[in-house]
């Protein structure tokens, strides 16, 4: 049924969406007077975030402009957090990478020192995309952790020391303020868990019709993100998809990080298989080197990874029976093709055929690049929601 009420916030949601793109498709779906579509649309228009395109096709009279989102209109800071390093880059509101940066940084050398050394990075970043601080309109934060989305706050991440609880949303605009002067009124902050920013990335960009759609990874350690119906979900503080926690019974003696035994983390992820290989006398210091030995097809790193696939696919058989994805990712250090048959062998042999009859399970297309785009696609989605769009609508126009 038409709605019979849509403020502007919403015929920009109708129009982003690809819903309605004329002005007379606004008045068909909304049932709105043309007179207020138009004036609705002015506001729109007046903020910049809209512009018209070609015509569509004419139907007998001149053909109605196409509306559309105007993507080039501001800018989005993106920060993806790892254990060792650390990458930033200034997208567009469409995702185009415009500028990026990559530097070593450890996690561990706690949230003061991590975000005003990402911050510092800000200014010259901005600069080689040709953009200024006025045009950001938020920063969005990958992070490898729980976090609780109400707050943006990291609950107990085990491989964070010092980051429980802390105030990272606060912290970072403090830090961009000292950093980007001119940035003027502080803008948003929005922190999520890297495997399900990386997983919203994925399922947005590739898989868009897929209604159920899980990506693991594997790094440092091993987390999980859950996309239904187009939307990440988090759980009830953020712990949805922390299956590097599972216990494996038979690998008691295994320490994880998190000071539990026989994690699945500990046995199974590229911080697990790195200590394996030094201990062969393979020097390895983290995932990323294990990630290098794989490339170069590193007879010890291509056996230990695809047991480690083995081993992760014993606790995917569960997720998947659980959730019944249409499409399962690996991604991460280890997502290769060794890690990636040892979770199809123990998956497609253990689960009921039922289960996996229309799961088609992959490798990640986006690489590295994935926490980055989902952090910026999180922001663009946050900020341009009906209500929230017409809020900064009204902000922007004195009201």
């Amino acid at each position: 049924m038409p709605v019979n009420q849509a403020s502007a916030g919403h015929l920009l949601r109708l129009i982003r969406t690809g819903e309605a793109v004329t002005r007379g498709e606004l008045q068909h779906v909304t049932g709105l007077s043309r007179s207020t579509v138009g004036n609705r649309l002015d506001q729109l228009f007046a903020a910049g975030w809209l512009r018209d395109t070609a015509a569509g096709a004419s139907t007998g009279g001149r053909p109605s402009a196409r509306l559309e989102f105007n993507s080039s209109h501001a800018v989005v800071l993106a920060v993806d957090l790892e254990t060792r390093h650390s990458r930033a880059a200034v997208l567009g509101l469409d995702g185009t990478l415009l500028a990026d940066r990559s530097e070593p940084l450890l996690i561990s050398d706690g949230p003061d020192r991590v975000l005003d050394t990402v911050a510092s990075w800000f200014p010259s970043l901005l600069e080689k995309a040709g953009t200024d601080a006025s045009r950001v309109c938020g920063i969005g934060l990958s992070v490898p952790g729980p976090v609780d989305w109400t707050t943006g706050q990291l609950v107990q991440p085990p491989i964070m020391p010092g980051w429980d609880q802390y105030p990272v949303p606060v912290r970072m605009q403090e830090a961009y303020a000292r950093h980007v002067p001119s940035a003027g009124a502080p803008v948003p902050v929005l922190v999520d868990n890297d495997a399900n920013l990386m997983a919203y990335a994925e399922q947005r960009l590739f898989y868009p019709d897929c209604s159920a759609f899980v990506l693991v990874k594997v790094s440092t350690g091993i987390g999980a993100g859950v996309v239904v119906d187009g939307e990440p979900y988090r759980g009830i503080d953020g712990g949805a998809g922390d299956i590097g926690h599972i216990r494996l019974h038979d690998r008691t003696e295994a320490l994880c990080m998190c000071g539990s035994y026989g994690c699945l983390a500990a046995v199974a992820s590229g911080r697990a298989i790195a200590e394996q290989l030094a201990s062969a006398g393979i020097p390895t210091t983290s995932g990323s080197d294990v990630r290098e030995h794989l490339a170069a097809g590193q007879p010890d790193a291509v056996r230990l990874a695809r047991e480690a696939g083995q081993r992760v696919g014993e606790v995917l058989v569960t997720v998947v029976t659980l959730l019944n994805p249409g499409v399962l990712v690996l991604a991460g250090d280890l997502a290769g093709t060794p890690f990636l048959t040892g979770v199809r062998e123990l998956l497609y042999q253990r689960a009921m055929p039922r289960t996996t009859a229309h799961l088609n399970v992959v490798t990640s297309r986006l690489g590295d690049q994935a926490a980055l785009s989902g952090a910026a696609a999180m922001v663009v989605e946050h900020l341009y929601a009906p209500d929230r769009a017409d809020t900064r609508l009204a902000a922007l126009n004195g009201g």
